[in-house]
């Protein structure tokens, strides 16, 4: 899945175009104006070779000497318009986007209703996107489970989003249909399928990538896990008949709203993680959490030191 990412800065790029009037008008300057634009936003922001780069109209800004600029960027109906400033001689290009504190959506993930592993009412709320087919999700959950839980114990909370990345993952939808089938009775036996899943993804794939097989698989796995936790299993068969992807759908809009590329994509009290980790880069960020949030973090445990030698000609007693 693309989707790309425009670097929240001011950029002040000479063009080298010459000298000019103060207004660039005569076609042919602004369409060698317009290229200049064009290549400087592709090489600054690493546009993919087959997005599209259009260069609007400009407009008056409120910063004298600059016009407002638009600027789209596009790949078949997907279309992001990023507004630059350009100076009215046509020489420099600025970029300045502004933030709404209030609005960001890395504050405003919607967990209603999910299971929570850890404190409910920890200060700290680490949330992952997760794909339940993906090796590198699963290198992340054995990252967070058991480690960071025995390290944390109710310092955190820990929360997963469904992104299933289908085109990569056949049978991730089904997976996180089945998973969320079991979270509406019972938040535990929604944690204990997916740590099986994600500790024997393999096995649930199967050595032919049957489709057909893993489903089985995944629906067999499910009825086991809502035996072991005494779950009502009409309800449990009649959710799986259903299909219904409705909510696993509005988590993958969330997940495009924050331009997550990939999975596990993990936002610790809305600071990003991309992609699985070592576990003290986690442990770093989720520190920082704890502190912004008054909490003191537990302290990292320390190596063992390396008893020095004993002198040569010494005895040892043993």
């Amino acid at each position: 899945m693309e989707r790309f990412k425009i670097i929240a800065a001011l950029l002040a790029v000479c063009l080298a175009v010459g000298c000019k009037a103060q207004t660039v008008s005569a076609p042919a300057e602004t369409a060698a104006v317009n290229r200049h634009i064009e290549v400087m936003v592709r090489s600054q922001y690493n546009v993919p070779q087959d997005y599209n780069v259009t260069i609007g109209d400009r407009k008056p800004s409120q910063f004298p000497g600059y016009d407002s600029l638009p600027v789209t960027l596009g790949k078949g109906e997907r279309k992001t318009v990023v507004e630059f400033l350009i100076s009215t001689d046509g020489s420099t290009l600025a970029r300045l986007e502004k933030f709404d504190l209030q609005k960001d959506p890395v504050f405003n993930i919607d967990v209603t209703g999910r299971p929570i592993r850890g404190n409910p009412a920890a200060k700290v709320t680490v949330i992952n996107f997760d794909d339940l087919e993906c090796p590198y999700c699963g290198r992340m959950h054995e990252t967070l489970f058991p480690a960071a839980l025995d390290r944390y114990k109710d310092k955190v909370r820990f929360i997963y989003k469904d992104d299933p990345l289908t085109e990569l993952h056949p049978w991730a939808m089904h997976a996180a249909v089945a998973a969320n089938c079991l979270a509406a009775q019972s938040g535990e036996v929604y944690w204990t399928y997916v740590d099986y899943l994600h500790a024997h993804g393999q096995e649930i794939t199967g050595p032919d990538r049957d489709l057909t097989k893993s489903v089985a698989a995944l629906d067999r796995v499910a009825r086991q896990e809502a035996t072991i936790g005494k779950l009502d299993s009409a309800k449990l068969d009649a959710c799986l008949a259903k299909k219904d992807e409705t909510a696993i759908h509005a988590s993958e809009s969330e997940a495009s709203a924050l331009h997550i590329e990939g999975t596990p994509a993990l936002f610790v009290n809305g600071e990003r993680i991309d992609g699985a980790i070592p576990e003290e880069q986690v442990w770093r960020v989720i520190d920082r959490a704890l502190r912004a949030a008054g909490v003191d973090p537990p302290p990292t445990a320390q190596a063992p030191s390396t008893p020095s030698a004993a002198p040569s000609g010494s005895g040892s007693g043993n």
